[in-house]
């Protein structure tokens, strides 16, 4: 998807989704209905304008999640031993990144981050502290259709061994000072510049925004 980061049109799409999406949710008469749904196919025309997507497949992508739009969860679990940083390689672009994904419903956060680094890596690990909560539509998920969330915890690890998953290729500790290519939009620096931080000072609070 081609995107010009000085043109806003992706948040305007965005927004008018949200808005529609809500509407539609709220609605109370067939009049309400089809103005809030031709909101929602403006949203997917002008996305499908700035990109070689189809109209009718984006707005079938933004009518996947009726109801009241509210922000999506993105976990991540950062696991250092001996200084480094456990990273996975994910098939899904060949790159690296801290275990985790997008959370489930129903889940403790505690228990959702320890599966998904055991899933992912196939080690075991205790999440003991936030190390932050980013907009990652402004730090890492720019090109991402819905509003999203990402928190890292900071954890223990406590047992297990590498092994790879259907969604990761490999596992591995990297230094921090000697990373391979990084998913960027999955973990990047400024993530992994804040893990560091939180280890240098046990009493640092937990970064947002």
């Amino acid at each position: 998807m081609e995107h010009n980061p000085s043109t806003p049109w992706l948040e305007w799409s965005r927004e008018i989704q949200a808005l529609s999406q809500t509407g539609l949710a709220f609605a109370q008469t067939h009049y309400e209905r089809v103005r809030y749904h031709r909101l929602l196919e403006l949203a997917s025309e002008m996305v499908a304008s700035r990109t070689c997507l189809n109209p009718d497949e984006i707005l079938r992508t933004f009518q996947v999640q009726p109801g009241y739009a509210t922000v999506k969860v993105d976990v991540r679990g950062a696991v250092v031993r001996e200084d480094r940083i456990l990273l996975v390689r994910e098939r899904a672009d060949g790159r690296w990144a801290m275990p985790g994904g997008w959370a489930d419903v129903g889940e403790y956060p505690s228990v959702m981050i320890a599966r998904e680094i055991q899933e992912e890596s196939g080690y075991e690990a205790k999440p003991f502290r936030v190390v932050g909560v980013y907009d990652a539509n402004r730090a890492g998920r720019p090109m991402e259709f819905f509003h999203a969330y990402k928190v890292i915890f900071l954890c223990e690890l406590i047992g297990g061994a590498a092994a790879s998953s259907d969604e990761t290729s490999e596992v591995g500790f990297f230094p921090f000072d000697d990373l391979p290519p990084l998913s960027e939009h999955r973990t990047n620096q400024t993530h992994l510049l804040e893990v560091r931080r939180h280890l240098d000072d046990p009493t640092r609070p937990a970064a947002f925004d």
